[in-house]
């Protein structure tokens, strides 16, 4: 893992004590989907966090081996494995219990991630020679920010270096009135560090805010790939990728559901349940398969072993569920490696939609599959 990394068990349990008595914000991530919550409650050996989805929601979006946790801490930003445990309550509140980290990364960007999307926010600072002057925030971090005057400077007015005093009205409760060192002058623009660090009256608010924005940031870069992809380019690359979505289902109504569900991500077809038609479906190399499972039983099982065994490291799958038990369902979607395996009922219909456009992203994204094309078998 890049940055620097915090492996000391008393730092790490210090950290998320700090976190839990703020009830911090963090994301829960998983390759497919992500989650905003907060720290409830630090134990020893595993945390509580917020419980923002239904428990279905958690036990399927959640229950992942590369499951991460992202939270601000200072200037930085820290990151971690972690598993879902189970479920618990912390003060009334409905909680996640997930196991205590052994290594914190400090990622990257830390402090030096910088906001420019920040609107028009006025500044007001003032020269060495103590001219006070008003500006307005070109973007910030959590350690610095870079300011447009609104007049010229004079010839050695401002020299990389010098102390200055800045006051950022950032937004209604984050107001920043610091002293700060100059770092680098073009033209009317200038840089400058926030020097001393700011303290704790501002400093975890302006961190949290500067997460928050890094953290739409990542999710608007992360579903460009998608969105980008119109299903008139889909369909035009199919000869060179896989496209479409492929719906195993001897049920038309989940056909009609799904088309208007994930339409829009890509085209959906629907082929039923035999060995005939799914053969002839893969050759055409859909990017994601949707097989309805109805039942759980013996026979139910072998048929959808069969059905998707030709899939088997070529094209990721999903097993999608309806009236059936939510824990047999993962058994057997964790038994064939499916992407996803999620029970559906309408209630869950825009957490299905992430859920897709997810495995989409982790499988597609960079425009090429990491898979090989499945080839139908002979006969």
């Amino acid at each position: 893992m890049a940055g620097n990394l915090i492996r000391n068990p008393d730092v790490v349990a210090e950290i998320f004590v700090r976190a839990a008595n703020r009830r911090e914000m963090m994301i829960l991530v998983t390759p497919y989907i992500r989650f905003e919550s907060s720290f409830l409650r630090a134990d020893e050996k595993e945390f509580h966090a917020a419980a923002t989805m239904g428990r279905e929601d958690a036990m399927f979006g959640l229950r992942s081996p590369d499951l991460k946790l992202r939270f601000p801490h200072g200037v930085s930003f820290l990151e971690a494995s972690t598993q879902l445990l189970g479920f618990g309550m912390v003060d009334g509140r409905r909680s996640l219990r997930l196991s205590m980290p052994e290594i914190l990364q400090d990622q990257d960007h830390r402090g030096a991630y910088r906001v420019d999307r920040v609107g028009r926010v006025p500044v007001t600072f003032s020269t060495p020679k103590y001219d006070l002057v008003v500006g307005t925030l070109v973007d910030i971090s959590t350690t610095g920010a870079r300011i447009f005057s609104t007049r010229d400077f004079q010839d050695d007015e401002l020299i990389p270096g010098g102390d200055m005093a800045v006051t950022i009205s950032l937004t209604e409760t984050i107001r920043i009135n610091t002293r700060v060192k100059l770092r680098h002058v073009h033209f009317r623009t200038f840089g400058v560090e926030f020097r001393p660090q700011l303290g704790e009256e501002v400093l975890p608010t302006l961190s949290r805010w500067v997460f928050e924005k890094r953290e739409e940031d990542l999710e608007r870069i992360s579903r460009r790939g998608v969105e980008t992809g119109t299903p008139g380019e889909a369909i035009r690359n199919q000869t060179t990728a896989p496209a479409g979505l492929l719906l195993i289902s001897g049920e038309a109504g989940l056909e009609v559901v799904l088309q208007d569900l994930l339409g829009g991500l890509q085209p959906l077809t629907r082929v039923t349940p035999t060995m005939t038609a799914v053969k002839d479906a893969y050759s055409r190399r859909p990017a994601l398969v949707l097989c309805h499972v109805s039942s759980l039983n013996m026979d139910a099982r072998r048929r959808i072993r069969t059905l998707l065994e030709p899939l088997q490291g070529r094209l990721p799958f999903l097993l999608l569920g309806t009236g059936v038990e939510a824990g047999g369902l993962l058994e057997l979607g964790q038994e064939l490696k499916a992407a996803v395996s999620i029970v559906y009922n309408p209630e869950r219909a825009i957490f299905l939609q992430r859920l897709v456009q997810g495995v989409l992203r982790r499988t597609y994204e960079g425009g090429e599959s990491p898979m090989a094309p499945a080839e139908p078998e002979p006969g």
